[in-house]
């Protein structure tokens, strides 16, 4: 996972020192950088190293997937992009977007802990902390869903939470810290954060088929991976849903929640 995650960091820095140098016109476009805050060409690959090594956790069946410990493995791996936000609103030298960035840090670390305690029901109910026995006893029982419906409930919440999506969206506060700790990013690295957002939505959607959903696994005979990729779109669905209705909380009535 750590040759991953290096991989990653320096292919994307790569492309992005390509791009500010011209020599990729599909995306030549010069980045705006203000003036007396760092460059960006060194950090830009933490926003999304982390949901590389998550994919790889959830790719690799006979390697990662199949740990003993991988429920904890992935929850270690989706904790490191709490990194990147508090090196982007620091790297700007900007009190607005270093606000922001401590308050999403806040916010993550905060929703993280209630994660962890909401696994504990799934992992008692199957036994394990491997994913693959985790699906397997929902394929041979029932999905966790319906046993456990008030901690699923509780996983949907905290999901928006850790994912800063609306109603928990506030190191985006438009009124009070303009866009957060990316607000000094353009081009290619504002393009990095939003991806690596973005990605986290779908991982930890994925992580939530896989613990109350069965995953892939069915009595249909169907391919897995159309399987758990269609339970995942529901999922996602529900971020679109959550976000056409309901307003956003203050800062203080977020983390009393949590």
């Amino acid at each position: 996972m750590g040759i991953a995650a290096y991989c990653a960091g320096k292919a994307t820095t790569k492309l992005y020192n390509h791009v500010r140098s011209g020599s990729t016109p599909a995306t030549n476009k010069a980045d705006a950088i203000p003036d007396a805050s760092g460059t960006a060409s060194s950090d830009t690959h933490t926003a999304i190293s982390p949901d590389f090594d998550f994919i790889t956790a959830l790719v690799e069946q006979d390697t990662v997937a199949n740990l003993r410990y991988g429920i904890l493995f992935l929850l270690a791996l989706s904790s490191l992009g709490v990194y990147s936000i508090i090196l982007a609103g620091w790297s700007s030298n900007s009190k607005y977007a270093f606000i922001g960035a401590l308050r999403s840090a806040a916010q993550m670390i905060s929703y993280e802990v209630a994660i962890s305690l909401i696994i504990l029901p799934v992992v008692l109910f199957s036994g394990s902390l491997n994913l693959s026995m985790v699906t397997y006893v929902q394929y041979i029982t029932t999905w966790f869903l319906w046993p456990l419906l008030p901690v699923a409930l509780l996983f949907l919440v905290a999901m928006l939470a850790e994912t800063n999506r609306t109603p928990f969206d506030l190191p985006e506060a438009e009124a009070e810290l303009v866009a957060g700790y990316n607000v000094d990013y353009s081009s290619l690295p504002f393009a990095m954060f939003f991806l690596g957002e973005y990605c986290n939505m779908i991982l930890i959607s994925t992580l939530y088929c896989l613990l109350f959903l069965s995953g892939g696994l069915n009595t249909l005979g169907l391919f897995s991976a159309l399987v758990l990729s269609a339970k995942a779109a529901v999922t996602w669905v529900f971020f679109v849903l959550v976000r056409a209705t309901l307003p956003r909380y203050r800062y203080d009535q977020l983390m009393d929640i949590g």
